[in-house]
């Protein structure tokens, strides 16, 4: 059994992981050159990729929710429970309407911003670089998923011939 200081430390290292991501998503576009001289309202409700993005991290905020609902059912012991698998299947979804969403924002790149012409290497490297860890997280939680429901169903099976 895991201990309960490592799945407290897991569950603290998730809450920093979200607060700051959502310090990172409200400080950025004050970094931006285009922002200099925009008030809050202009930076935030006038800019429609930045209302993309918060929309899109939605399914991140989410994923990070049931990882740390998951680390609860490790703490109690119920690994192997429905509601475990239910939090793996929330978790692989979020992951693949992330990377939908950083399709989506990478097509934006690739077609609006190159007939600007701007230099757009870094946005898309950075979205392969989202893609990439969204496809792995969704990956790895199918695997989980599939193999607690395998579990589930060898332990119905085992309880009914009890």
């Amino acid at each position: 059994m895991v201990k309960r200081s490592s799945i407290i430390f897991l569950q603290v290292v998730i809450v920093l992981i979200g607060i700051g991501a959502l310090a990172l998503m409200l400080w950025e576009p004050h970094l931006e050159g285009r922002n200099i001289n925009a008030t809050n309202f202009e930076m935030y409700f006038k800019d429609p990729f930045l209302a993309y993005a918060y929309t899109a991290s939605i399914a991140f905020f989410v994923a990070l929710y049931q990882a740390f609902k998951l680390l609860e059912f490790v703490g109690q012991n119920q690994v192997f429970s429905a509601a475990s698998v239910k939090a793996l299947r929330t978790i692989k979804y979020c992951a693949m309407i992330f990377v939908a969403f950083i399709v989506g924002a990478e097509g934006y790149f690739l077609i609006v911003q190159r007939k600007v012409e701007e230099d757009i290497a870094g946005g898309v490297m950075m979205g392969l670089v989202l893609i990439f860890i969204s496809v792995v997280v969704a990956t790895a939680a199918a695997v989980f998923e599939k193999t607690l429901q395998s579990a589930l169903e060898i332990k119905s099976e085992n309880d009914l011939t009890v």
